[in-house]
């Protein structure tokens, strides 16, 4: 399936807190085999920091080949490579531009209200669009992921600040891909955080959320 028939994304939506009309958008993105319900609850631990947020968790626009439930990819893994990284956060990033473009507009914000969050596979895209964008987002935070292309940020826009944030014993996506991710983006001149969590594995626990919250809180004042 190519980028230009994927779907219009879609997934569980949190309006603010407030009540009032949202000031900013943090758009979660689950991982391989997930849904958007998967990582929605991180808004709802994060509405009393950012009671103007609005979030959204969208499903990514491939059903997995093989699954029954209704388990979905951003891009197909098969190979697990750096090449196959790489080659399917680029062509899964028209669909996750248009979305946060339609996003955007639907709430009248600019890309200073946007941040990016996303774990695992959604980790990867979260860094493959953020630092792409026409304009930088106020933040993007990635749990438990690695950066595609880390050899290949000569063009990107590096002024978001980025959080990174991955356990010492991740048995899917090895911790020592955050410390990558980091060197990279810093050398790209990126302003890059990263937390690894000691005894951690493949998650987000509440020092995850707990770090993820505090990052968008500052990099929203």
């Amino acid at each position: 399936m190519t980028s230009s028939s994927h779907p219009a994304l879609d997934g569980p939506r949190l309006s603010p807190a407030s009540g009032r009309a949202a000031q900013q958008l943090v758009v979660i993105l689950h991982g391989y085999g997930a849904d958007g319900s998967d990582l929605i609850d991180l808004g709802r631990a994060w509405q009393g920091q950012l009671p103007e947020a609005a979030f959204i968790a969208p499903d990514a626009p491939e059903l997995l080949p093989f699954e029954a439930l209704g388990g979905r990819q951003w891009f197909a893994l098969s190979e697990r490579t750096p090449a196959e990284f790489r080659i399917g956060a680029e062509a899964a990033q028209p669909a996750l531009d248009r979305f946060l473009d339609q996003e955007l507009e639907r709430l009248a914000l600019d890309e200073s209200a946007l941040a990016l969050v996303g774990f695992s596979q959604g980790a990867m895209m979260a860094f493959q669009c953020g630092l792409r964008r026409k304009s930088p987002p106020a933040a993007l935070i990635g749990y438990s992921g690695l950066l595609p292309g880390s050899d290949r940020l000569g063009t990107v826009n590096t002024q978001s600040p980025v959080l990174i944030v991955h356990g010492t014993d991740d048995d899917v996506v090895p911790c020592y891909q955050s410390e990558i991710a980091c060197k990279a983006l810093e050398n790209a001149g990126a302003d890059t955080t990263l937390h690894q969590l000691s005894g951690l594995g493949h998650s987000i626990d509440e020092r995850g959320m707990v770090l993820g919250g505090r990052f968008l809180e500052k990099a929203f004042s």
